[in-house]
């Protein structure tokens, strides 16, 4: 029995100081329902926090990491291709889930506070959300389709990440601002913090908020979806009854 005692204190000594030490993470969020309404041309969601400990703080790199994620949907990418001087549709590959929005933020360079195993093991960059490829492949070039993917939502403002914009006070309370473009799906948004050491996540939280159209939006919103031969009849009465209106007025002028 001593003999194993021994050998448990002598380990328990070897081990670094963060596996000592356990740290939690506590986290909110400054809004729990962001509101769609016509005129909407964007917001910030606010994600604070700190991380508890139950001793002093432990040796080793601290880092933070915050991500945002929205609905993740199947998407269907096309490639076009110049037939016969036409530009038609030649290639295409279904991803099985790709987030609707996503971005991720640190305290630091990502590089520098995560390890690239940890990274694809809790998929925390944009291209490992949007890896996983489904069955449904009509060409061999298949990793070109991801790539297409995050170039076209980067610059609709809908992937991004951040470097070194968590605010981290004293290695304890954390802050950060992730802006939310005017291109929002409706949808529950995911918000989740990663407190890693030396490279390796030691804890993390996730916090909900729902993104929702309200008032006129809403209305049109659901009858396009819910009751698309009404609309269908509303936007063709709406644009003839414009039409009519502007040829009176400049009949008049």
């Amino acid at each position: 029995m001593r003999v194993w005692l021994s050998a448990l204190l002598l380990w328990l000594a070897s081990l670094p100081a963060t596996a000592l030490i356990k740290e939690e993470v506590i986290s909110a969020l400054s809004q729990n329902r962001i509101a769609i309404t016509a005129n909407f041309d964007g917001s910030e969601i606010f994600v604070y926090g700190a991380i508890k400990r139950e001793a002093p703080v432990a040796n080793g790199k601290l880092g933070v990491i915050v991500t945002v994620a929205g609905p993740s949907v199947p998407t269907l990418v096309r490639r076009k291709s110049r037939i016969f001087g036409i530009w038609i549709n030649s290639d295409s590959l279904k991803i099985d889930a790709a987030p609707t929005f996503y971005a991720v933020a640190s305290s630091a360079p990502l590089a520098s506070i995560l390890h690239a195993d940890e990274s694809l093991q809790h998929k925390i960059r944009i291209a490992e959300m949007i890896k996983s490829i489904g069955p449904h492949v009509e060409t061999a070039d298949a990793q070109a389709f991801p790539e297409a993917l995050m170039r076209i939502r980067e610059k609709q403002g809908l992937y991004a990440e951040f470097s070194d914009i968590v605010e981290l006070r004293s290695d304890t309370l954390f802050g950060t601002h992730i802006p939310l473009p005017a291109n929002l799906v409706e949808g529950e948004y995911t918000a989740t913090v990663y407190v890693t050491r030396d490279g390796v996540i030691v804890d993390k939280q996730e916090r909900k908020t729902n993104v929702q159209k309200v008032g006129l939006g809403r209305w049109i919103y659901a009858l396009a979806h819910e009751q698309p031969l009404i609309y269908g009849i509303l936007a063709v009465l709406l644009a003839t009854f414009t039409g009519w209106i502007a040829a009176v007025a400049f009949r008049r002028i």
